[in-house]
């Protein structure tokens, strides 16, 4: 029941990326992701505790969120598929801050992790925002009742 009423609520898509200095690029799909605070600029998601994926972007210290667009349902797919996180072969390039970023991604946003709190099975990871950027106008991807989707206005 707990998980067919909040899949009623849509969210947005992204996937958070690290370098891990023991394994190399690690990403996760999450649908998570929050703005938590503008003064001073946080941002979260919640991994799963048991996750190897988050283990390697703890180990890291920092992360990338990539905001997804609707047209990236392949690659959401793909990454979200892999069993070891470890994403070798996933298009991605380093910022200045040495960043893996999805370049194609609507927008992203660059982290030093800030704190990691407890919550039940899951983690609730703050990052503190060192960088930002819209790179491309697109709908953003969105997951609602175990299905991807995109925007439609209202009118």
């Amino acid at each position: 029941m707990f998980r067919q009423v909040l899949g009623t609520y849509p969210t947005g898509v992204a996937i958070v990326t690290a370098l891990d200095h023991e394994n190399g690029l690690v990403a996760m799909v999450v649908g998570s992701f929050t703005s938590v605070s503008l003064d001073p600029p946080l941002v979260g998601f919640l991994p799963e505790k048991k996750s190897g994926r988050w283990a390697g972007i703890a180990r890291s210290g920092r992360f990338c969120v990539n905001v997804l667009g609707s047209d990236q349902q392949e690659l959401c797919r793909r990454i979200a598929t892999r069993g070891s996180g470890i994403q070798a072969d996933a298009d991605f390039s380093l910022s200045e801050r040495g960043l893996p970023v999805i370049p194609d991604a609507v927008a992203q946003i660059e982290c030093d992790i800030h704190s990691v709190l407890d919550a039940g099975d899951h983690y609730f990871v703050l990052g503190s925002v060192i960088d930002l950027r819209v790179s491309r106008e697109q709908d953003p991807m969105l997951f609602h009742r175990g299905r991807y989707g995109s925007f439609a206005e209202i009118r």
